[in-house]
């Protein structure tokens, strides 16, 4: 486990140098691992509609919802090697 989380936070590290930005979709979908795997599943109420970029990323992270931390890390390296390699 703690490979797996230094690994996790190289991932976070690289994502802040990578070469292009993410498009939108891909953004989200990183917001949303990397609070699943680093805090478990969404907690608090969902934003209300005047907020829409909250919104989405609340419901970008709730469909992870049941996913384990471990799952949620490996998934986020993963992408984010992806986009290293682009």
């Amino acid at each position: 486990m703690a490979d797996l989380k230094q690994q996790f936070e190289q991932a976070v590290a690289d994502s802040k140098t990578l070469s292009e930005r993410p498009d939108n979709a891909t953004l989200l979908q990183l917001y949303a691992l990397y609070k699943q795997g680093s805090e478990g599943d969404v907690q608090g109420k969902r934003p209300g509609f005047t907020d829409m970029i909250g919104r989405a990323k609340w419901d970008a992270w709730n469909e992870l919802k049941g996913t384990t931390q471990q799952d949620a890390m490996t998934r986020y390296i993963g992408l984010i090697e992806d986009l290293k390699d682009a």
